[in-house]
């Protein structure tokens, strides 16, 4: 079974090229109205990397322009904007509808060495000691509303284990940080484009949450939706091996939430930076009008 998740998580960053410059995907549904926002970042780097040879992306920056219908293909348009001697630029557009849904800029740089440091990983428990966290919510899907137990009822292609798993469904305020180990179900080829596109698939679990949890609210009670979201990658990863990821928050404000992540390979090495932005807007009560854009 985990294998089968693998592989269909696999096929879905494999993008069928339609021209130079063109590339389509699909879509998967894992319990949310919308393609998830990991998907469709993972998706546009692999778009991106496709039109660059001996250079591997360090940066990326994206802002989720429209919700994703999971209905259709999205086809991914890939601007070269720059071969330079060191460093390639390309901007991706993804497209639905004939509108955009998410754009990209992202950048490679041919490997070289140079000056070398990096903040030390946080002291926490190793997995092995954790539990999944499947297993941590399959015992809070009873108490979910219809409309979020899609979303923690599906088979997800990582594993991942929290150091302080916390209750969606509480109204405990709690400090805005959060330490959760993960990696992908089954082994991967010695493909570092592949890992890169793969850990941005999984950044965009567990970030934008980091910033409601000083504030005693559940996920009914918000509107929640990523507006952008950035990674440095720092050093070489695998995705198939366990990574920590130590996220916090440290701002809210007007409707929307901050977060930001290191992510640190098992022998304590920083991989990748992330930041993100997110709508967090309070709708007690509160349905959106049919065709009302975010």
């Amino acid at each position: 079974m985990s294998a089968a998740r693998l592989s269909d998580l696999l096929k879905i960053l494999d993008l069928e090229r339609i021209e130079d410059n063109l590339f389509r995907g699909e879509s998967r549904d894992i319990g949310a109205p919308q393609v998830f926002g990991g998907q469709v970042l993972g998706q546009a780097l692999v778009a991106a990397s496709r039109t660059v040879e001996g250079r591997l992306v360090h940066s990326l920056h994206a802002y989720f322009l429209r919700r994703g219908d999971l209905s259709v293909p999205i086809v991914f348009e890939v601007d070269r904007s720059r071969d330079g001697g060191s460093f390639t630029s390309r901007r991706v557009v993804a497209i639905q509808h004939g509108q955009p849904i998410l754009t990209m800029s992202a950048s490679f740089q041919v490997g070289e060495p140079g000056l070398d440091h990096q903040a030390p990983m946080p002291d926490v428990p190793p997995p092995e000691s954790l539990r999944d966290l499947a297993d941590v919510e399959t015992e809070l899907v009873e108490r979910m509303p219809d409309r979020l137990s899609g979303y923690f009822r599906n088979q997800r292609p990582f594993e991942f284990r929290a150091v302080n798993p916390e209750d969606y469904l509480t109204r405990e305020k709690r400090p805005a940080s959060k330490l959760v180990w993960f990696r992908v179900i089954g082994g991967l080829p010695d493909d570092q484009a592949l890992h890169r596109c793969l850990l941005t698939y999984v950044s965009d679990y567990h970030l934008l949450p980091t910033a409601t949890m000083p504030h005693g609210v559940v996920f009914p009670d918000l509107q929640m939706a990523s507006i952008d979201h950035a990674i440095w990658f720092h050093r070489d990863l695998r995705v198939d091996d366990w990574l920590l990821y130590a996220m916090d928050s440290p701002s809210a404000s007007g409707a929307r939430g901050f977060s930001r992540g290191a992510i640190y390979a098992r022998d304590g090495r920083l991989v990748a930076s992330v930041a993100q932005e997110g709508l967090m807007r309070e709708h007690s009560g509160w349905t959106k009008p049919a065709g009302q854009q975010v």
